[in-house]
């Protein structure tokens, strides 16, 4: 189908060029050229919502209101927990899809380990903590043992910040130090891994030299 729309393409700007023409192969480069980037920025799309289709929904939904908590009840009336617990729900789907947008876009990855973000992302809520994204969802489970009044989901949700600390601590900062070498180093000298802090003013270079007007 490509083939057939080159050709046509070729024929239509260039009526008198040949096959292998200096006209048809230079078309052919420049739609091959512009049809693999769209094509692998829909590829890491695709990923992306594979991962918030399946990890999310398994971390934050399958995994506490299933195993953990198997009674969670609606509740008949809404008082002010859980309208606070919603609030927090929400700003954490807000956070974590801020987070992959940024590793999409910035970092041009995802969050899963076995496909990380191949630029260093340094934006958004990432100037304020290093792991954005595992707050978010430590957040997200944290409402809903809140809106429930769940002991069960609250267990569950001390046994997983201790696993990502656990996971950041023995394995995400040595692969980001190895990767991003002195560059990570600086970030991790500024920025906090679960405390969040008010970002620091960019440093402005000076002049060497004094130069002063005598």
């Amino acid at each position: 189908m490509w083939k057939l729309d080159i050709e046509r393409s070729v024929l239509l700007r260039f009526p008198h060029a040949t096959p292998f023409s200096g006209d048809t192969l230079r078309f052919r480069f420049q739609v091959s050229a512009f049809r693999f980037p769209v094509m692998s920025t829909l590829w890491l799309l695709l990923k992306n919502l594979f991962f918030t289709l399946t990890v999310p929904v398994l971390v934050i939904g399958w995994v506490p209101l299933r195993v953990f908590e198997r009674r969670a009840q609606w509740p008949d009336i809404h008082g002010a927990r859980h309208l606070v617990a919603v609030g927090l729900f929400v700003t954490g789907v807000v956070a974590f899809l801020h987070c992959q947008w940024l590793f999409y876009s910035r970092g041009q990855g995802t969050p899963a380990p076995v496909d990380p973000p191949k630029k260093f992302v340094r934006r958004g809520l990432y100037k304020w903590v290093r792991n954005p994204m595992y707050l978010a969802v430590l957040g997200m489970v944290g409402a809903e043992a809140l809106y429930f009044r769940s002991a069960d989901i609250l267990i569950y949700l001390i046994c997983l910040a201790c696993v990502l600390h656990l996971f950041v601590l023995l394995y995400e900062e040595n692969a980001l130090r190895q990767k991003f070498g002195a560059m990570y180093e600086d970030y991790r000298g500024v920025v906090n891994r679960w405390l969040p802090r008010r970002p620091k003013p960019a440093l402005q270079t000076v002049a060497p030299f004094d130069q002063r007007k005598r």
